[in-house]
């Protein structure tokens, strides 16, 4: 409703007279006599009207100024608790939005921990393949000493010494500890190497004594210690190593996509541009509507050694002036007049597919409301929801007498 002083253009504190001399220019302006092609010109002069009935009686003008006082704390009031609750809701989301940010933080420097040590394990491989090739050469050196007729047990000890040291004469744990370092991981590499290799050379002694001192067989069993610790050796980088756990997810990355009713109801794919200018497309496909998430796997973030997050898109309905969505129903206004509220009758609404039949029944209040099935959105289950039509009855644009003095009759009863 709207102010009474202002529908006669007066301030509040207008007097009597004052008021009464608006009221007279103002009606003479809007009379329907003098406004005939105006539709509108009843309602304005029966609003002038009523501003005047009211503000000329001290006793109705001093109520209506009490509760218009009343409102208007009211909507002052609701002003001050939105603000405060859009401020709460600007902090939520500061604070979301911190939280997410020290999560990609975190996220980057376990990626770049990772990194090095992946570096690190790298390094160590190639220092490990370097050892490798430098125990080959010393085995191939072996072999051609014993091939030119070396005594048994100058070839023995040759044998030996090369089994139990790596170049320069290292022995098993220098050769780790040299490649590794002096790491955890190294010194049980070390440990592993020694234990494996005293074995081999036990194992060696026993087959020696059982066998006849003859130089060559002597000699042959002594080149198969020399390649013993390469394959230890690969074998401990592959142990230190181990089997590389999957990269992990980058953060979600939310949306908002806003979308019509026809969208809905076609269920096509809608497009939407995300930050870093990618343009993505969103399918709407059945039990999509008002509120609810769009998964697009693989779509979102992407990080260095993580794998690409996902996008979640949430949905948002357009306003529309005939239709508002209501879960999967969708909801409409029908205007009808007082004769059909009362007595019934056949009509048309408006669907988003098109003008559509409807029954009105006899007696029908305002607010009352006609479903229609099937003639909703499309929900998850394979159907479809309903189209509530919501009835309003409506006066005619000019007064009726006939009607004036029925309504007359009924409240006043018939007086003879």
């Amino acid at each position: 409703m709207r102010d009474l002083y202002s529908v006669l253009g007066v301030k509040r504190d207008a007097g009597a007279e004052e008021i009464k001399a608006a009221w007279r220019t103002k009606a003479k302006s809007v009379h329907p006599d003098q406004n005939r092609e105006d539709p509108n010109a009843n309602q304005r002069f029966a609003e002038i009207g009523r501003a005047y009935e009211v503000l000329k009686d001290p006793k109705k003008r001093n109520l209506y100024d009490q509760q218009r006082s009343k409102v208007e704390a009211l909507e002052r009031e609701k002003t001050i608790m939105q603000q405060r609750e859009a401020a709460r809701e600007a902090a939520e989301r500061a604070k979301v939005a911190k939280a997410n940010a020290e999560r990609i933080m975190a996220e980057l420097a376990k990626a770049e921990a990772e990194k090095a040590r992946t570096e690190k394990v790298a390094q160590a491989t190639a220092q490990a393949a370097q050892a490798a090739a430098q125990a080959a050469q010393a085995a191939a050196q072996a072999a051609q000493q014993a091939k030119a007729g070396q005594t048994a047990g100058a070839a023995g000890a040759q044998t030996s010494a090369q089994g139990k040291a790596g170049p320069a004469g290292e022995t098993p744990e220098d050769m780790v500890s040299r490649i590794f370092g002096d790491t955890p991981e190294a010194a049980a590499a070390a440990e592993t190497l020694k234990r494996e290799t005293e074995g081999k050379a036990e194992k060696t002694d026993k087959t020696e004594k059982g066998e006849t001192p003859d130089a060559a067989t002597a000699a042959a069993p002594k080149p198969t210690s020399i390649f013993a610790p390469v394959e230890l050796i690969s074998s401990l980088v592959r142990r230190i190593r181990g089997v590389q756990p999957p990269p992990e997810k980058a953060p979600e990355l939310a949306i908002e996509v806003s979308v019509t009713i026809d969208d809905l109801l076609a269920q096509k794919s809608v497009p939407v541009t995300v930050a870093d200018g990618r343009e993505l497309r969103v399918p709407l496909e059945g039990g999509v509507s008002e509120g609810h998430v769009v998964r697009l796997k693989g779509q979102g973030h992407k990080l260095p050694n993580m794998a690409r997050g996902d996008v979640a898109a949430t949905i948002r309905v357009q306003k529309n002036d005939k239709f508002s969505v209501d879960g999967f129903d969708i909801r409409t206004v029908l205007p009808i007049t007082l004769e059909n509220a009362v007595l019934g009758c056949e009509t048309q609404v408006e669907t988003p597919s098109g003008p559509v039949d409807i029954t009105i029944p006899a007696w029908s209040n305002s607010d009352q409301v006609i479903r229609l099935d099937d003639q909703g959105l499309h929900d998850d289950a394979g159907g479809r929801g309903a189209l509530l039509v919501e009835l309003r009855v409506k006066l005619w644009e000019k007064p009726d007498d006939k009607v004036t003095d029925l309504m007359r009759v009924m409240r006043e009863g018939l007086f003879l």
